[in-house]
């Protein structure tokens, strides 16, 4: 079997999908990965074939834009189509030479969706975030206003839907895009339990469960109790930071701190903190008893795994959504404010109280009930 596979240009995308790759191409199929320079690496070690997309004017690979897109429907809309259409030469002759039995495609990666259309290939959708309908959207918590601004917006979506429609793609409109429906074949890297509104989901949605690389070199614990702070790349709030520092560092608790860039802003640190610009999140998460979190689906997943119960500080709509079922399930508390009081709270509810603990373990044995990359492979191997 044959596989085209396209993926965004982000870690969090890309790194769920590398265990099914996997899989497949030690079972003898050929998996044809079209990605970005920054991944061909690890996509290669997976046993894919690497099809760089970099140098087709893909705008989506400026961080700038890649943010903007979350939050402007109208200017996502755009840079989707710019995007596809910049790929559109490359993409029909790589498919014309490939002759894929299926294409695979990240939920937003919306040109891999478009060319399994315009070619007429089955498509599968890999969602690394929940699987979203009519049901679960609600846990996004869009306001009023981003519907009247989405409507209003509509006009000019709808022009750059017609340069789809002159290029060949078979599309009426942004839904038949941008929306999975309970006919479409998809792969959920979360589990039934933890996907919100999971019983409103047909049998073509494979929960396998979360992609979790295995501890490698084992990190010490130092104390009774050990917090990890991670936002990503995304939050450099030194506010946030140095609250938690002050915090923290009249506790006897273990604190490592993963921040990215800006490590320098932080000196003079207490003997029980410990910030680096990136650490081995599974072997943190392994000896961790509480995990401070911005709520990425990846970073939430892989604490819950572990058993950690979560302090919840999401920034994107998205990241809402993970927060509000973790809430929903009983393993975290939402953090009330960056302030020193709140966060310490916060902790010490995770801490001290068991039901949360207790609340993050059901989740993580529904986790491990999961088929992972083997029930993938399968599913994919039915369609082939």
């Amino acid at each position: 079997m044959k596989i085209a596979w396209f993926c965004i240009p982000a870690h969090g995308h890309t790194n769920p999908t590398l265990g099914i790759v996997r899989e497949l191409t030690q079972a003898g199929h050929e998996v044809y990965y079209f990605s970005f320079e920054d991944f061909r690496e690890k996509i290669e070690a997976s046993g894919a074939v690497f099809i760089g997309c970099d140098g087709y004017d893909f705008e989506m690979e400026d961080k700038e834009n890649a943010d903007r897109v979350g939050k402007d429907k109208v200017f996502a809309t755009e840079l989707l189509v710019s995007s596809t259409l910049a790929l559109d030469e490359m993409t029909t002759q790589k498919i014309g030479e490939i002759k894929p039995d299926i294409v695979v495609s990240d939920s937003v990666a919306f040109w891999g969706k478009l060319a399994a259309m315009k070619h007429g290939i089955p498509y599968v959708s890999s969602t690394t975030t929940f699987a979203f309908n009519k049901y679960s959207s609600q846990y996004m918590n869009e306001s009023p206003w981003d519907i009247a601004r989405m409507l209003m917006a509509m006009p000019k979506i709808n022009r750059q839907i017609k340069r789809l429609r002159e290029k060949g793609y078979p599309v009426k409109g942004i839904l038949d895009i941008v929306q999975n429906d309970n006919d479409t074949n998809t792969i959920v890297y979360t589990s039934k339990y933890f996907q919100p509104r999971s019983e409103t989901f047909s049998d073509r949605y494979h929960f396998i469960g979360p992609s979790i690389r295995p501890v490698t070199e084992k990190e010490e614990k130092t104390a009774d109790r050990t917090v990890y702070i991670s936002m990503g790349t995304v939050n450099q709030d030194r506010e946030f930071y140095h609250n938690c520092i002050h915090a923290l560092g009249m506790t006897d608790w273990q604190v490592i701190i993963s921040m990215g860039t800006n490590t320098e802003h932080y000196q003079d640190l207490p003997d029980n903190i410990q910030i680096y610009k990136s650490v081995d999140q599974m072997a943190v998460l392994s000896i961790a008893d509480a995990f401070i979190t911005h709520c990425g689906m990846n970073s939430a997943s892989e604490g819950l795994y572990f058993r950690v119960p979560l302090v919840l500080f999401p920034q994107t709509p998205e990241q809402g959504a993970v927060a509000r079922r973790v809430e929903e399930l009983g393993a975290g508390v939402r953090l009330g404010s960056i302030s020193e009081e709140d966060i310490m709270q916060a902790l010490k509810s995770v801490l001290f109280e068991p039901e949360y603990k207790e609340n993050a373990v059901r989740i993580s044995e529904s986790f491990h009930s999961c088929g992972g990359a083997r029930e993938a492979r399968e599913f994919l191997e039915e369609l082939g």
